[in-house]
């Protein structure tokens, strides 16, 4: 055994566990932390402009590839209450983060020193574990059991406190003799994969929900392959957007109040049973329970025992890894299919596309202002199937999800059940940190873009190029449409006159000038027509400067994005509809003309 110090022994076990990626800020507090780390040197490091920065960049970064546990650092008092909206955004889309937070000695904890707050107890509500380690000895095994939680059962984050004493304190330890400890996943029984072939031999019009715990158990390729064989229609939630492609003929569109196509809600009201694989349910997915559930069955499959019933009582419940569940249910299903009984869904799919080729709004407009559906018109034609798109909340976000295309398993990287304003460029960074070699596009409104802006200058120091695609109407556009109903609209408005920059035109800030003062480029664009050759010339300044490019599209004022209050069945069109072909010329099954569509 060798005598090092605790915060040397932390390092070679995240090391040994695989988390080798780490974004933060150091401080006085974590300072002997930083010190093992450079000792180390087998940890890289991003260092962020705001503590809450490092905590989504940890999210992009395990969001981004199978296995990854982004790591965020700071130090005592305000860093770990600054990564809190983090850690709550990681606890609630199930991403394993580990926090590591710095502490005022042991000695001072009660005798509100500098710097000295509780983080354990304030971060419990959001983590699988938040625990102040008051003995080095404790060191390994506390983070040993960290990574067993945050990859165990519904992944999830981690915060360990470590007073600066403890952190210094000698402890006798040796890397080789240290094991992760062997995960345990429950996995569904041949008894329960009958029970949902039973429901789907009964059933004429069955659709499966494919969630985020697919795309958190690497099991995407392995589901097309099931439903492929299944002949079922796949719907995916906004976390499980990306496990089938767009394209792909079983693919039945999204379900929702927000994020959704209007062939998807449809699909799912004329289904008569629901397997839902991997998710939880969501109320922007369901909306009101009695419409989403009246006239059809329910199968809810999901590796957290909890959610099972929380939101509604399925007719089949288990308890099972999505991997787990589709490895049972493929082996049954191919058996079945050899046998010669496997149902033929081909009329089903055929409907469900049918619905696809004939439901899709407008995209192709030429006013100007801009309106935001030309922008993801031009996106989907100037990115390619091999783009990750990232973002968070907002009528951009809803739009996007809306009108977007997304063709594989962690293309779409949105913080789903969260939302916080900010989120899109620090997690866009920390994607970029994870895969640099996959093109990386953000999705902004101007709001959600100036909340963490500062970390702009993030990706010029640190060279981690990506493109952010910043819709600008000078509103926060998704609460002035919840304004309606309030007939208000108050203090949503960003919009002023810029003395120091009347080409804003009454719009607000230069984003122009203060991506490029953070050390970044940025590009304009007033006029749809314009739009392809920016997201050209964004693509050739990234790729020449190694560093994000900013495109700001001047949106009208105000629009108002489909989307429902209530029902699924009651969603607000707000936009002429699409009439034929050329109004929505990025759909992925050309809308048939009037006349064809009759017939």
């Amino acid at each position: 055994m060798a005598l090092m110090r605790a915060v040397d022994a932390a390092v070679l076990i995240l090391e040994k566990e695989g988390a080798t990626q780490a974004f933060g800020l150091p401080g006085a507090a974590i300072n002997p932390f930083y010190s093992a780390m450079r000792a180390h040197g087998g940890i890289k490091h991003v260092l962020a402009r705001h503590v809450e920065g490092a905590s989504h960049m940890a999210e992009g970064f395990t969001r981004a590839e199978p296995g990854n546990i982004g790591i965020c650092i700071g130090t005592s008092g305000p860093a770990g209450t600054d990564m809190i909206t983090g850690l709550y955004s990681a606890a609630a889309d199930s991403i394993p983060i580990l926090c590591i937070t710095g502490q005022a000695p042991v000695a001072k904890l009660d005798k509100e020193d500098f710097q000295a707050v509780d983080i354990a107890s304030i971060a419990k509500p959001v983590t699988k574990m938040a625990k102040t380690v008051l003995e080095a000895g404790q060191v390994p095994g506390v983070f040993q059991q960290a990574f067993y939680l945050m990859r165990s059962g519904r992944p999830g984050p981690v915060l360990i406190d470590l007073p600066i004493d403890v952190q210094q304190t000698q402890i006798e330890f040796d890397i080789d003799l240290y094991e992760p400890l062997p995960i345990a996943k429950p996995t569904a029984s041949q008894a329960q994969i009958d029970g949902i072939f039973a429901l789907l031999d009964a059933a004429e019009r069955p659709v499966i929900v494919a969630g985020g715990g697919i795309i958190n158990a690497d099991a995407s390729a392995e589901f097309v392959t099931l439903a492929e064989t299944l002949g079922v229609p796949v719907i995916p939630t906004l976390m499980g957007w990306g496990t089938i492609p767009d394209d792909h003929e079983l693919m039945a569109g999204m379900v929702g109040l927000q994020t959704q196509h209007r062939y998807g809600n449809e699909n799912l009201l004329a289904s008569d049973l629901v397997i839902g694989l991997g998710n939880r349910w969501a109320n922007r997915h369901t909306g009101t329970l009695d419409v989403y559930t009246e006239g059809r069955k329910f199968v809810h499959i999901d590796i957290e025992p909890t959610q099972i019933g929380r939101v509604f009582s399925p007719d089949l419940g288990i308890v099972s890894d999505a991997g787990a569940a589709i490895a049972g249910l493929l082996a049954t299903a191919t058996e079945r299919k050899a046998q010669g009984t496997l149902p033929d869904r081909s009329a089903w799919v055929a409907e469900t596309q049918e619905r696809k080729g004939s439901l899709q709004r407008k995209t192709n407009f030429d006013n100007v202002p801009i309106k935001p559906q030309r922008v993801y018109q031009e996106m989907n034609r100037a990115f390619g199937r091999d783009t990750r798109y990232v973002t968070t909340i907002g009528l951009s976000q809803i739009a996007g999800a809306q009108m977007l295309h997304v063709y594989k398993p962690r293309h779409w990287i949105n913080c789903g059940q969260a939302g916080p304003l900010g989120w899109t460029l620090p997690a866009a960074l920390g994607v970029v940190a994870a895969d640099p070699k996959t093109p990386v596009v953000a999705l902004s409104g101007d709001y959600d873009f100036q909340f963490m802006i500062e970390e702009l200058a993030v990706g010029a120091q640190f060279k981690l190029p990506y493109i952010h695609v910043v819709v600008n109407n000078s509103y926060l556009g998704l609460i002035r449409q919840a304004q309606r109903g309030f007939e208000m609209d108050y203090h949503v408005s960003l919009a002023f006159d810029n003395i120091n920059s009347p080409e804003t035109e009454g719009y607000g800030v230069d984003h122009i000038k203060v991506a490029e003062g953070l050390g970044c480029k940025a590009i304009r664009v007033r006029e749809a027509d314009d739009l392809a050759a920016s997201f050209q010339r964004a693509k050739d300044l990234m790729q020449e400067f190694q560093v994000p490019v900013v495109v700001e599209v001047i949106l009208e004022r105000i629009t108002n994005i489909a989307m429902s209050g209530a029902g699924i069945d009651a969603i607000n069109e707000f936009e002429d509809l699409a009439e034929g072909p050329d109004d929505a010329p990025t759909a992925t099954i050309p809308l048939k003309q009037p006349a064809e569509a009759a017939r």
